[in-house]
């Protein structure tokens, strides 16, 4: 599988748990989605080079946003609104 593929899926499933406040610790996650801590740790790093306001929550043992966000990767028609391309869950 395609190394950019498997890092968004990676992401995508990163995103899912944290809105649902499961990520759990970092050794949780990375077991969660087969990956070793260091990698995870390079995915969230990734994540927040695209703006993520991500952080861990010492108190939920879990990853979380700081503010409500959205991601969605792919291409789209030029018809597709500006608003329909980064919308902002919340």
């Amino acid at each position: 599988m395609n190394v950019i593929i498997k890092h968004i899926e990676l992401i995508e499933r990163i995103d899912q748990l944290i809105r649902m406040q499961a990520t759990g610790t970092p050794a949780e996650l990375a077991t969660k989605l087969g990956v070793s801590r260091t990698k995870l740790y390079r995915l969230i790093k990734m994540m927040k080079s695209l703006n993520a306001p991500v952080q861990y929550n010492i108190a939920l043992q879990s990853y979380v946003y700081e503010e409500a966000v959205g991601f969605r990767f792919g291409f789209f028609t030029k018809e597709t609104k500006v608003r329909e391309l980064h919308p902002i869950v919340g």
